[in-house]
């Protein structure tokens, strides 16, 4: 009987690893191929060339490389610290308030990055709504604080937001509430049943959020562009020129894999670590 729902669930998938074979596992192939290719030369009918990825340690490409990843880490680091208490809330206080704040978080995400993105900038620049109403109130003056790195990951915890904090919430809602009870009738304080309950029991929520927040902050573009006005130059931005401007294919491809194969690395190392039937709710 086992083997017959085995063989019927192979057969189920079956569309679905079609699919995928051909919107996700393609491209890939074919942007690993453009990355061996002779520069100037769009043909993938030639010896493999890897000067594309020499290209990206001798003209220091890996420096956005490091931007990239190093603002990702943090807008990742300072999300989980933000979302922790709410997504704790949401996920053993609030009770039917829960819904309305879910709700409230996801029609954000109805409104374009950009356009939000756009706002802050109003918000945000000098002459802006905020300096203008200092001015407006006690007549003082402030600098814009926009086109700098912080307001960058401002950026990034703003619009990524939602991505930590709905798995943060599943996770912390696996967290049974005898086990912190008994905790707390031992005599553990908050902070012991933090560390050696809530945490490690809610590690799949935390794992999740961390690498959904973690690889869409890394290959971010926006963010950069308009808040940080290209003050630092990001993978992703690299990554645009190459293919448009540069007409450079071989480049952009390489550009791509580099920043494919570290957040692959890094998604795969996480997702082996999570038990994703304890999440999908099939195994107690």
């Amino acid at each position: 009987m086992e083997r017959l729902d085995n063989k019927l669930g192979m057969l189920n998938a079956l569309p679905i690893f079609f699919v995928l074979m051909l919107s996700f596992l393609a491209p890939l192939i074919v942007v690993a191929a453009f990355s061996v290719m002779p520069q100037k030369v769009f043909s993938l009918f030639n010896a493999p060339d890897f000067s594309a990825y020499m290209t990206i340690v001798e003209q220091g490409y890996w420096r956005s490389l490091v931007w990239s990843l190093g603002m990702a880490f943090a807008s990742t680091a300072v999300l989980f610290i933000l979302c922790w208490p709410l997504a704790f809330a949401m996920a053993k206080v609030f009770g039917r308030f829960t819904l309305i704040l879910t709700i409230a978080v996801v029609v954000s995400l109805f409104v374009s990055e950009n356009i939000r993105l756009f706002g802050w900038i109003l918000t945000l620049m000098k002459g802006g709504l905020i300096e203008g109403h200092l001015r407006a109130l006690f007549g003082t003056e402030m600098d814009g604080v926009l086109y700098n790195v912080p307001v960058i990951v401002f950026g990034l915890v703003y619009v990524y937001f939602p991505f930590m904090l709905f798995p943060l919430a599943q996770g912390i809602s696996m967290v049974p509430d005898d086990a912190r009870q008994a905790a707390t009738d031992l005599g553990a304080s908050r902070w012991r049943i933090l560390w050696e309950i809530d945490l490690p029991l809610a590690a799949p929520g935390i794992v999740v959020g961390s690498l959904l927040s973690f690889v869409l902050a890394a290959g971010a573009l926006a963010e950069s562009k308009l808040l940080g006005g290209q003050v630092v130059i990001v993978m992703a931005d690299e990554v645009e020129t190459a293919f448009t401007y540069g007409q450079d294919w071989p480049l952009g491809s390489a550009l791509s894999m580099v920043l494919i194969a570290i957040i692959g690395t890094l998604a795969i190392f996480g997702v082996s670590k999570v038990d994703l039937d304890r999440i999908m709710g099939r195994k107690r």
